[in-house]
């Protein structure tokens, strides 16, 4: 490996002191930073031992954590918030960046509304003693040029003696991300490209769902799509191209209690090419936690008859399909594209346990299409088990597979091969996305071309298809969420979810039936006249929820093979 960079960053709130103004005797300061709580009350006692007295809040979710931190929660009974807007945001970004507050405070009858333009959140309190408060909750924000030039608002440090405006601070939190950009801006080419970064943040779980406050998190999703969309630029691509080959960036973020510290490196350890993370096998049905790729290839060894077939990966491993010839009309089942959504793994072994056993059943498997971007979850999920690492999403060479097709890159040989072998017109594209709040705080905060996906929505059907099959991909999906429905726990899952879009959103832009959000488009994306693809929110679960949603993506599979038997043969 070549180091490109390596740099340590003095801690703000350790240095805190020598930023602040010099103000009247007695004057009190506020600044605004990017810590957890802990280290911000502990700031606030240091200082206060010298004769400062500051307040120190979050920049990240300030809204929120004001909640948190300065209501008294067991009186509140109501509150009107009037949530800022301007126009370099996304309409929602305010009323989105407060989420999940309306769910943390359910005992309290809570009303959002947009507000006047500007960085203040407007409250009004109501508590059970009669009680009312007026507050304003400012969300310290700053207009500078983004990855590509364009005017982006973001959240950043800020300073002020009570009272006062203030100015926005330049805070380790974002020059550790500004270092990191510029360094993949001037970078030459390279096959991989590692972001060490250490930083003195812990995560903070909120107790609603699988929602945690973390900047660790934060900070490796904006350094990745930055990385991104930096290094698309500079090659010519279209920002945001799926189809882009940058090279496999992966930013690792860990925890430290001192300074921060970044180092950039090209290249790849020797030794981890063609490696695989180990860990024990469990029984699938009750898989709580994703499958190592030797148990994926031990499951697909134990399937009965059918022909085995292979594709090579980029960085030495092997891709593994299975394919067996029934009756029925075929089909092709994929999961792990994107290979941080992992439910989608164990519901394909179990419904091919189910349909190997059927001589009718028609099928070919592969379910590990990006084998590279999978072991690369798998050393990640070791330092940070609940992070969504999105760095795992693509291929070893920072492309989406599915949208390259004039030139087909090696995992997506084997979905190739099982699609010529099978000849299915159905392709069940299993994919998972975050269980809980995607954010770019430093990029504008909400996903840029993902902002659809930024808070769970439950498990969510889409129907693809080709022009002049609409009527058979909408009948499949809304017969398939009939299937669904008999779930019950997923139903009610789906529905808490829903509520918390409403709660959160604008409102809902889907179709829902019997409990199960889809949608239906066109497209030439893909290689057959229908898709059906799933989207569970997998994304850092474990356990009796990583079980709900791989059962789900189980009956995804058996219940849409069966639907398509119907639909083609009109044998029930």
């Amino acid at each position: 490996m070549t180091t490109l960079l390596t740099e340590t960053f003095q801690r703000t709130l350790d240095g805190l002191a020598d930023l602040l103004p010099a103000a009247a005797p007695g004057a009190s300061f506020e600044a605004w930073l990017f810590e957890d709580a802990g280290a911000r009350r502990a700031g606030e006692a240091a200082l206060a031992a010298r004769g400062i007295t500051v307040r120190i809040r979050s920049a990240y979710k300030p809204l929120l954590c004001a909640f948190r931190e300065e209501v008294d929660a067991d009186a509140l009974v109501g509150a009107r918030i009037r949530y800022p807007r301007h126009p370099n945001a996304h309409p929602e970004r305010f009323l989105l960046e407060a989420y999940p507050l309306k769910l943390l405070f359910a005992d309290a009858e809570i009303v959002m509304e947009p507000g006047a333009e500007g960085l203040d959140y407007e409250v009004e309190l109501r508590f059970a003693d009669g009680r009312t408060e007026e507050r304003r909750v400012f969300a310290p924000n700053r207009l500078h040029p983004g990855t590509l030039g364009e005017d982006v608002l973001s959240s950043c440090g800020w300073l002020r003696v009570a009272g006062e405006a203030g100015a926005a601070i330049a805070t380790d939190y974002e020059d550790v991300f500004a270092t990191a950009v510029g360094a993949v801006r001037s970078a030459d080419p390279f096959e991989r490209l590692t972001l060490r970064a250490d930083i003195a943040a812990a995560d903070e779980p909120l107790g609603w769902g699988d929602e945690v406050l973390s900047l660790r998190e934060a900070l490796h999703e904006d350094l990745y799509f930055a990385a991104r969309e930096v290094r698309d630029a500079s090659t010519g691509a279209a920002s945001g191209r799926l189809a882009a080959r940058p090279g496999q960036i992966i930013p690792d973020i860990r925890g430290s209690d001192g300074p921060a510290r970044l180092e950039i490196a090209t290249g790849i350890h020797a030794a981890e090419a063609g490696a695989e993370t180990e860990g024990p096998a469990v029984t699938l049905a009750s898989a709580d936690r994703p499958l190592t790729i030797a148990q994926v290839r031990a499951e697909l060894d134990a399937l009965p008859g059918g022909r085995r077939f292979t594709a090579a990966s980029r960085q030495g491993r092997v891709s593994q399909g299975y394919y067996k010839e029934g009756s029925g009309a075929p089909v092709l089942i994929t999961a792990a594209q994107h290979a941080n959504e992992t439910s989608g793994v164990v519901g394909a072994l179990r419904a091919a346990q189910v349909l190997a056993a059927d001589p009718a059943a028609h099928f070919a498997l592969v379910p590990v299409e990006n084998i590279d971007g999978y072991e690369l979850h798998q050393r990640l999920i070791r330092h940070n088990p609940r992070h969504m690492h999105h760095a795992a999403r693509y291929t070893a060479c920072g492309n989406d597979m599915s949208h390259r097709l004039e030139e087909p890159d090696d995992e997506r040989r084997a979905r190739l091969e099982g699609l010529a072998l099978s000849g299915a017109e159905l392709h069940v594209n299993l994919h998972g996305y975050p269980a809980h709040e995607w954010t770019r705080p430093l990029s504008g905060y909400l996903p840029q071309g993902f902002e659809m996906w930024t808070i769970p929505k439950g498990f969510f059907l889409i129907g693809s298809h080709q022009p002049g099959w609409e009527a058979t991909a909408r009948t499949l999906v809304e017969r398939l969420t009939e299937r669904l429905a008999e779930n019950s726990a997923l139903v009610a899952h789906n529905a808490r979810q829903l509520d918390a879009v409403r709660a959160h959103t604008a409102g809902i832009t889907f179709e829902v039936m019997n409990g199960i959000p889809f949608f239906i488009n066109e497209t030439t994306n893909y290689g057959t006249p229908v898709s059906l693809i799933t989207e569970a929110p997998d994304e850092t679960v474990y356990g009796d929820d990583f079980v709900l949603q791989q059962t789900a993506q189980m009956q995804a599979v058996l219940g849409a093979v069966a639907i398509w038997q119907e639909l083609k043969t009109g044998i029930g």
